[in-house]
This record gives structure tokens, sequence and C-alpha cells, in this order.
């Protein structure tokens, strides 16, 4: 602790010393331009420039996104401090997302995000189809800290906000395709303007596929691939200067083979034919590092399928001249279909399928006041009503033996989760004085979950139970989310603020509850978070830093663990409560840069620290008499926090007049030792790694054609970013993988 305090308080002090204030971007220069490009967000639901929002913000433009080689939104993993973002769990279409230190623990839809994700201000309630492919995207945003006043439910850790291109009477038109390592083909198109005097229109598309990247040892199937198909079509309305309306509807459709890991840990059976019940070893893990290759006895090669998609109507309507008014109206429906092979071997220990099928309706009223006085202000309602039903069904023939004898086993599992929340939500800034402002703001939120679970066991050795258990259950929560942020400009240059927030993630069911000693409710989970910031434009515009330092006090955090609840019984009971397990604190600071020294270089930076440990941990498990044992694993750490993240990056511009020019880009990110299971499992650990990228691009001189050729991943690191834990069940400890060294090129033709 008194470490932590003294780097959070040192680097703080550096900052504010010297008056930095750092881009929350990655720097990119408008063409032709001299110095950094002026950004403006709506983090704070109002356009403003970045550098004069007093929060930590990141902002990534289309080009900035393009020098990432983004294709979805796992691409932001490394260029944000403290932030982590990969494809989680098994899944090809799920985003896990962590912001210091907090997300979401557990992949099942009875847990909540703990980072909101927005697409043009409409809330996200899954995880899975939140990794959105980015063909049609005017810039992200990256709001780091709990957003608990403006933003929908559950953004506890913080938020991200993709906004999409809107269209203007200006006829716009590109159209790109492309080719890459493993069979990498994509095609994207996008049509903008024009439809009549006060109607513009657009549509996009996108197609992307890529064969596999791990080989079945056993079969030569391949796994890991991507196929995936995308279009948003949008229709915007002005009929006068003071009224405009935008209806959207985007989808998105894919249809992958299985996606495996690494067993790293040796996995077992269980033989019931003795008291107390014997293990059996079955399969050590492969040693070294790993060669992409995995096995799953899955029946008639199944895969996963997704279909997301959503219709959007907003409605922004000055009223006056200080007084405007927004209405945003939204459906999504989410669909998947999922085999997973959690084992991620020939064994049938924890192979799975979960369908889903999501629906949900949102509606968000705003109001703003802005007379150009020193008082603006903004206030709403927010109401939600989400209904999600599953079918599951759990594998496990390998897992328990009668002696020799294997015992076939399959579980099946229909629930619904109902969800309903409201809230109302103000913030007031008030420019109290020259060069200083407050804001306060304040939300209340009350969420409600009905919750049915039925689970049927199948099993020719010990008998059928149909349905073996069932419950249903209903609970309801409240929440004040208040903020305040304190901002001082000593120049027109220079940003200095401090800020107090709260967030709040509201509680559920325990979703694999088998028995009745598995049914649980866990409450909410609260943080306050105070953070110190700068910000400062330098050099006649040509440097930018930002820097932040900030506290978390983090409570009653749900954890899912894994436990067996009557060792002594003869058929086991394999638990997996969820518990409010204590709580947290997690100091950090962030630093990010950004220099033009010379009109066609731009350099930039990033540096995350964060000190994140568990103060209390009350874990569980079952004594040798069936009584339980408290764990304490207070002093642990939480999964998917490193301490240290890194970033430099550099391009250069070469102008050959009539010839156009060419770009050079280059960047790498740095990542320390980091668990990526709750309960901190040796195996489910990833050391520190460096990733590096490289992009060469040319654009024409009439900025039409643009040819680029880009790698990722260019030393082949071999690196961890996700993991199953399921030490119950065979000792399951599955870790994934990143992807292996890619190469993309492409042409792009613009009109």
């Amino acid at each position: 602790m008194n470490h932590a305090n003294s780097v959070t308080r040192s680097l703080l002090a550096a900052a504010i010393t010297a008056a930095l204030a750092l881009p929350a971007t990655q720097a990119a220069r408008a063409q032709g331009a001299t110095g950094l490009e002026e950004i403006v967000v709506t983090a704070r639901r109002a356009e403003e420039t970045l550098q004069d929002v007093p929060i930590a913000v990141s902002a990534f433009s289309a080009e900035d996104l393009r020098n990432l080689q983004a294709e979805d939104l796992s691409a932001l993993q490394g260029a944000v401090p403290n932030l982590n973002l990969v494809q989680g769990r098994g899944s090809a279409s799920s985003a896990n997302i962590f912001i210091r230190g907090i997300g979401q623990p557990d992949a099942l839809q009875t847990f909540d995000p703990g980072v909101g994700v927005y697409l043009d201000d409409v809330y996200i309630s899954r995880i899975q189809g939140a990794l959105f492919n980015l063909h049609d995207v005017e810039r992200i945003e990256v709001l780091r800290g709990p957003q608990g006043t403006l933003y929908g439910k559950n953004t506890i850790a913080g938020a991200i906000k993709i906004v999409t291109r809107r269209p203007g009477p200006e006829t716009e038109a590109d159209i790109e395709v492309g080719i890459g390592r493993y069979n990498a083909r994509n095609a994207k198109a996008y049509f903008a303007g024009e439809l009549t005097d006060t109607l513009y229109g657009s549509v996009s598309g996108l197609w992307s596929e890529r064969d596999g990247t791990v080989t079945d040892y056993l079969t030569g199937r391949e796994y890991n691939d991507r196929d995936e198909r995308a279009a948003r079509v949008a229709l915007r309305w002005v009929p006068t200067d003071t009224l405009e309306a935008t209806l959207a509807f985007d989808t998105t459709r894919q249809r992958n083979a299985l996606n495996l890991g690494k067993a790293e840990a040796p996995l077992i059976s269980v033989d019931v034919s003795t008291l107390p019940p014997t293990v059996v070893l079955r399969r050590l893990p492969d040693a070294g590092e790993w060669d992409r290759t995995a096995a799953s006895l899955l029946p008639n090669d199944p895969g996963q399928k997704l279909d997301h998609t959503g219709v959007s109507l907003t409605v922004d309507w000055d009223i006056n001249s200080a007084l405007r008014a927004k209405s945003i109206t939204a459906f999504r429906n989410l669909e998947t279909a999922f085999f997973i092979d959690i084992d991620g071997t020939e064994l049938e220990l924890g192979d799975v399928f979960v369908g889903v099928d999501q629906d949900q309706i949102s509606q968000e009223f705003q109001l703003a006041w802005d007379n150009g006085g020193d008082f603006r202000a903004i206030g709403g309602v927010y109401a939600l009503r989400e209904t999600i039903e599953s079918d599951q069904a759990a594998f496990a023939d390998d897992f328990l033996l009668f002696g020799p004898i294997p015992i076939d086993f399959l579980r099946t599992i229909e629930d619904d989760l109902k969800t309903t929340s409201y809230a109302i939500f103000g913030q007031g800034t008030w420019a109290f004085a020259p060069q200083w402002s407050a804001t306060l703001g304040m939300r209340y939120t009350y969420e409600k979950k009905d919750y049915f679970r039925s689970t049927s066991t199948f099993s020719s050795i010990l008998g059928n139970a149909d349905p073996a258990f069932a419950f249903d259950v209903d609970d309801s929560w409240n929440a004040f989310t208040p903020s305040l942020t304190l901002d001082y400009k000593p120049s027109d240059d220079v940003l200095l603020y401090g800020s107090i927030a709260r967030g709040f993630k509201s509680g559920g069911f325990n979703g694999r509850a088998n028995a009745a000693v598995d049914v649980s409710t866990f409450d909410p989970e609260y943080v306050w978070t105070y953070e110190l910031g700068a910000k400062s434009t330098l050099a006649d515009n040509r440097v930018r830093l930002n820097a932040a330092a900030f506290f978390s006090d983090y409570k009653d955090f749900q954890a899912r663990i894994s436990e067996i609840s009557n060792p002594d019984d003869p058929i086991p009971n394999f638990g997996f409560p969820v518990l409010n397990a204590g709580k947290l604190e997690i100091w950090g600071a962030e630093l990010e840069a950004a220099w033009v020294p010379v009109d066609a270089l731009t350099l930039a930076a990033q540096l995350g620290y964060l000190k994140a440990d568990y103060k209390e941990f009350r874990g569980r498990a079952a004594g040798p008499d069936g009584s339980v044992i408290i764990i304490d694993r207070s002093g642990d750490e939480p999964p998917f926090a490193p301490e240290w993240t890194a970033r430099l990056a550099a391009s250069y511009t070469f102008e050959f007049g009539t010839s156009g020019s060419l770009t050079l880009g280059a960047d790498g990110a740095y990542r320390s030792k980091a668990w990526l299971s709750v309960d901190n499992q040796d195996v489910l650990t990833q050391s520190g790694y460096w990733l590096a990228n490289a992009f060469v691009s040319w654009l024409s001189d009439d900025a039409r054609w643009r040819v680029t050729g880009g790698v990722r991943n260019l030393t082949d690191e071999v690196y961890k970013v996700d993991a199953q834990e399921f030490t119950a069940v065979g000792n399951i400890q599955t870790a994934y993988y990143g992807d292996p060294r890619t190469w993309t090129l492409s042409l792009r033709y613009s009109f």
C-alpha cells in the first residue's frame, strides 16, 4: 500500500507540477494540417473538445482505428491505459472488458457487464455480441471510471461509446477489399447522400472470412476462424434547422467454428465406486509453449452461430436557443447458439451448448439547458426492459466413472431472466468564478429481476431426473450514484480537475444452481472513485499531455467460485456459487501523450499503473465432515488488472506531390503479469509481454485511392488473453490465446 501511494503521488505531482494534460486519443493529424487535430467528444452528452472534458477519456477517430488495423473492438487492447478488452471465454463474439480492474468476471447471462458498451447512445445489455465490428464508425470514446450519473445501467467501471457515421447532404462512398494470412478475405462498402432536400441516407456492409488458427490434432479440423456478415442502414431527416430525426438499423450474422484454448492443468475423472470417491488422472497438459493445436469430440462439427439486430430512433429538437430535447428509442434482439468445449481436449468433461434469445427495449428522454451563461444542465429519464431465454446442455461422459466403466451424463437447463430498469438523472455545471467550474450530478436507479431455472439430468447408470430441480426467484435493488467535479483552467490550454463519483452494478441470481444448496441471490456492487487529473495542449498545438491519478474503494464485488459441496457423498455435487466476496482497493495513474515534432511525424505514448488487491475476499469450501470452511483470499489480486500497461507509437508521412503520400507506422504495447481467474490459479496467469504491430499506407494525391499493408503481432508472440476455471469439474483450467502473427493487404477507393 505504501509503495502504491508513493508511485501514485509521484506521478500525479509530476503531472500537475508540469501542468500536463494528456490527450485521450491516438493523436491523428488532419490531412494537410499542422499540429494535432482537435477532437470533439460527447462524453458528457454534449459536444465538447476532448481537452475541455474534466474526466479521463480516450477518443479514436476513423483514421486512428485504421492505423490500429482495427477489425473489431478488441483492437483497443493496448491502446488505452488500464483497459482490458479481448475476445471472451471460448466465444467468437463476446467481449471481456475490464477498466481499472473492474469488469464482468463470468460470461453467463445472469451476470451484468461492468463496463457499459453504447452503440449511438444505446446501451448493450450483454457481453455476447458486444465485440462489434468497426466497418461504419466515426469515432470511439473510452470513458474510464464509474459513469453513474449520465449513462444507463451498470457503468461501474466505465463506458465505451461507439459513434457511427451520420449521413448528410454530401455524397460519400467508399469500397474496400482485402486479403490476409490464414486465407483472410474481406470486403466493405459505404454509400451516403441526399435522398430529398430534407432526407439523407446511408448504407454500409461488411463481409469477412478467415480460416482457423487452431488445428484439431485428431481430425485436422480448424477452429478459431472468422465468418461474419454485417450491414447498417441509416435515414436522417432534417425538416427544419431545429429538428432532426435519425432512424438506424444494424444487423450482424456470424457462423464460426468452435473457439478452443489450451488445457493448462491436469484433467481428472472421479470414480464414484469408492467412498470417498477416487480421483483418476486422465490427461496431463501439453508441455512447453502452445503449438495452437487442440481437440474436441462434440458431434456433427458444431460451431457458434450469432444473429444480432437492432433498430433505433433518435430525435433532437432545439426548443429554443437555450433548451434542447432528445429522445432515444431502441430495440435489440440477440440470438446465439454456441457450442463450447471448455476443456479443449478429446475428453468430454466440459462440453456445453448455450443458446440465448435476448430482447431489449429502451427509452431515454433528455432535456439540456445552455444559454451561454455561467450555468448549464442536462437531465432526463431512462427505462429498459430485457428478456433473456436460454437453453443449455452440459455433456460430461468422461467425468464420472464406476470403476473402469464411464458413466454417461447429460444435464439440460432452461432458464428465463426478465430485467426492468428505471432511472432519473441530472447534472449541472456552474462556472462560479473566472476559470473555475463545478459539476454536480445525481442518478437514481431502480432495477427488478425475475429469474426461473429448471435443470434436468439424464444418465443410463445414475438414472434420470426430469426435472431434477427448478426454482423461481425475484428481487429488486435501487441506488443513488452521485458525482462531483471541480475544474480549474489557469489558461486556455491547461485544465486541472478533481472528481468524486459513485458507481453501481445491480445484483442477480446464481445461473449455475443445480441443487437447492446452490440457489442464491447476490447483492449489487458499489464503488467510490476519487480522481485528480490534468490536461494541456503545448507548443502551438504540437504536444498534448493528459494525466490522471485515482483511488477506487470497491465493495461487494460479485465472484463466481467453484466448489464440491458434498465431497463424501457417492455422487458429488459440483457447485458454482456466486458470492459478494468482499472489497478491493485500487490505486492507479494514467499518462497519455502525443507530439508532432515536425509536420510529417506523429509520436504517441500511453502509460498505465494499477495496484489492485483484495482487502477482503471470503471464499468457501466443503470440509471433510460436509461443513463449510471459509477461505480467506485477502491479499490476492483481481483478474485482468496488470500492474503496468504501456504503448509507444510512431508514424511518418512522405509526401510525393502528384504521386500521393506514403505513411509508415509502428507501435509496441506492453502488459505486465496478470491473473486470468478470480481465485488466482497459478496456471491461469500471463507473464509480462510486448506486442508489436506495423503498417504502410499509400494515399493518392486526390485522396481517392488507398493501399494499405499491415502486420499485427509482428514477433508472433504466444500469449494468453482469457480463461475458463471450473476446478470442481475435472480440474478444468483452460486458457485462451491471442491471435498469432497476421498480415493484411487492402485496397480502398473513395468517391
